[in-house]
C-alpha cells in the first residue's frame, strides 16, 4: 500500500521568498528610493524610469505583492508610495533593514533629473489653474472647505500655543487673505507669501479694506526663493497644490524659528476626483499617519491636532508641528 507522504506548507517561507525576490532588482530598488518621499503615477513611473508603462507595471505589481509598496488612488489614477514595515508581520525585520539600506543609496542623477521634471510639470498645472481661476477660486475651494468651516479649530489651535505678543507669523499661499485679519491681531507682524499675482492682488484688496498694516505681500516661491523665517508658518488648504508635499515639508520647516511652529490645515485623504478641476488640487487630501511622518523627517514633532467633519462628506486636519528651541527645554527668543 502506498502511503502519501504529508502536504508541506511553505506559507511564510513564500512571503519572505516574495520579499527577497522584490529587492532582488536594480530598478525595484530605485524605484524605492525615489518613493522615500513622495508618491507617484504609473505615467510618472514609467517617465522617471524611462520605461514603458507594461514594463514598469510589473515591477510595482512585484513590489506591491510583497508589501513593499502601497497603493492609493487619486481619482483616476493610481499612485503608489513606499509602504512601512509592520512590525506583526513576518520579514518585517528584513523589510525595514532594505529600506534603510536603500535610503543610502544615491539615485542616479538621470532619474533625479527626471524626477524634477515631473515636479516641475505639478507646480506648473497647479500655477496655471491659479493664474486662470483667481476670480472664481474661493467660490470653487467653498464647494469642498471654506475658511469659515475650519477658521474656529485653527484659531483654537493657534491661541493654546501661547505666543508673545512680539512674535512673527507667515502665510503661505494666503489666498484672497480671508485669514490675514487673525494673524494681524495676534502678531506683530505677518509675511502673506504667494507664487501667483493675481491670489496676491486679491490678499491686498482685503488687507487695504480691514487696514491691516502690519502685513507684508510678497510674491515669491515658497520653496525656491529666498524670505525671512517666522515663529509661526501657517498653510491653510495649500500643501495639495505643492508637487512634492513631504519635500515642501522640509523646507519650510526651515522657515520655522527655533521654538516655533507649523500649522497645517487640509484634507484627509478622499477620493473626490472633480477637486482636481474645481479647484487646482494636486493630491486628494492626506494621510494623518503621512504628514506625521514627513513633519518628523523634517525635523519637527507632531503635537496637537483637531478634526472636523463636513456635511459634504470631507474631514478637514489641523495640525500642529512643532520645532525644537535652540536650547533644550527653553523656547527661543521671538522676533520684533
Amino acid at each position: 500500500m502506498n502511503v502519501r507522504a504529508p502536504q508541506l506548507h511553505f506559507e511564510p517561507v513564500d512571503e519572505l521568498s516574495a520579499l527577497c525576490k522584490a529587492g532582488g532588482d536594480p530598478l525595484r530598488l530605485n524605484v524605492l528610493r525615489a518613493l522615500a518621499n513622495d508618491s507617484f503615477g504609473v505615467l510618472e513611473l514609467a517617465q522617471i524610469f524611462a520605461i514603458g508603462q507594461s514594463g514598469i507595471s510589473h515591477h510595482l505589481k512585484v513590489l506591491a505583492q510583497a508589501g513593499l509598496v502601497a497603493t492609493r488612488r487619486e481619482g483616476n489614477a493610481i499612485f503608489y508610495r513606499r509602504a512601512l514595515a509592520q512590525s506583526e508581520h513576518l520579514g518585517s525585520v528584513l523589510h525595514a533593514a532594505l529600506l534603510e539600506e536603500v535610503d543610502g543609496l544615491p539615485l542616479p542623477d538621470e532619474v533625479r533629473a527626471r524626477i524634477a521634471n515631473v515636479h516641475s510639470q505639478r507646480a506648473a498645472a497647479s500655477q496655471e489653474f491659479f493664474a486662470r481661476s483667481a476670480a472664481s477660486f474661493q467660490a470653487q475651494q467653498d464647494l469642498i472647505a471654506g475658511l469659515p468651516q475650519y477658521r474656529d479649530s485653527v484659531l483654537t489651535l493657534l491661541d493654546s500655543l501661547g505666543f508673545t505678543p512680539s512674535a512673527t507669523a507667515l502665510e503661505i499661499g494666503p489666498g484672497d487673505g480671508g485669514f490675514l485679519p487673525e494673524l494681524a491681531r495676534r502678531f506683530a507682524r505677518v509675511t502673506a507669501l504667494d507664487n501667483s499675482q493675481a491670489m496676491l492682488e486679491l490678499a491686498q484688496l482685503r488687507c487695504a479694506a480691514e487696514g491691516l498694516a502690519n502685513i507684508e505681500l510678497q510674491l515669491a516661491d515658497a520653496l525656491s526663493d529666498d524670505y525671512a523665517a517666522a515663529d509661526c508658518v501657517v498653510l491653510n488648504m495649500v500643501l495639495h497644490h505643492f508637487a512634492a508635499p513631504a519635500e515642501a515639508l522640509k523646507r519650510l520647516a526651515n522657515r520655522v524659528n527655533p521654538g516655533g511652529s507649523l500649522l497645517i490645515t487640509d484634507l484627509c485623504s478622499h477620493n473626490q476626483s472633480w477637486a482636481r478641476e474645481a479647484c487646482g488640487d494636486l493630491w486628494l487630501g492626506f494621510e494623518q499617519d503621512d504628514l506625521a511622518r514627513w513633519a518628523v523627517a523634517a525635523g519637527l514633532s507632531a503635537s496637537d491636532s483637531l478634526y472636523v467633519g463636513l456635511r459634504n462628506g470631507f474631514q478637514i486636519q489641523v495640525r500642529h508641528f512643532a520645532k525644537p528651541p535652540t536650547h533644550s527645554g527653553l523656547r527661543a527668543p521671538v522676533s520684533a
